[in-house]
């Protein structure tokens, strides 16, 4: 009965993010699918690419560059628009823009001691201008989840780490056990 749990367990482990991945996929290509009167297989999928290939060609030029400044100025004057636009494309350029921000990993002592550490991400070095001197933002990105906490540490609690920013991403997302 042990080696049947074994078993269902691993078929699990295997499947569920399998499967999760290309059912939001499937939602995303079915959508684009059902804008059409016509349906051709696969044309989510083409069209999904090629609309980003599109607007990624055209914000790259001076005159895209012109209609996503008029876009933020837009957004950012809207009422709750405004804090849920600036705030995910803050959060994007913090992954893939120029402004990245997750790059700098660190580990935090939560005691005295040193002997509770959290593993993070500075993303800014002074908060001073926040009445916060000798302060530093570190984001701790939560595991299984696409959230996370900002903590304001004292700069003598903060060490950096020499690893691969990416990689410990991959190791906080994945609760410490992600081996790739």
């Amino acid at each position: 009965m042990k080696t049947i749990g074994k078993y269902f367990l691993h078929g699990l482990l295997f499947l569920v993010p399998l499967l999760v991945t290309l059912y939001v996929l499937y939602l995303v290509f079915a959508t684009i699918d059902g804008i059409f009167p016509f349906t051709v297989p696969g044309a989510g999928f083409l069209l999904t690419i090629g609309l980003i290939l599109a607007v990624g060609f055209v914000t790259s030029n001076l005159l895209g560059r012109g209609l996503v400044q008029l876009v933020d100025r837009l957004f950012a004057r809207l009422p709750l628009v405004a804090l849920l636009y600036t705030s995910l494309k803050d959060l994007v350029n913090a992954f893939v823009g120029d402004k990245k921000s997750f790059n700098r990993p660190v580990e935090v002592a939560l005691d005295a001691e040193g002997q509770i550490r959290v593993v993070g991400f500075i993303t800014r070095e002074d908060l001073e201008r926040f009445g916060l001197k000798g302060q530093c933002a570190v984001y701790l990105p939560q595991s299984y989840n696409f959230a996370g906490n900002m903590l304001v540490v004292p700069h003598e609690r903060v060490r950096p780490i020499n690893a691969d920013p990416a990689e410990v991403m991959k190791l906080i997302v994945s609760g410490g056990v992600s081996s790739r």
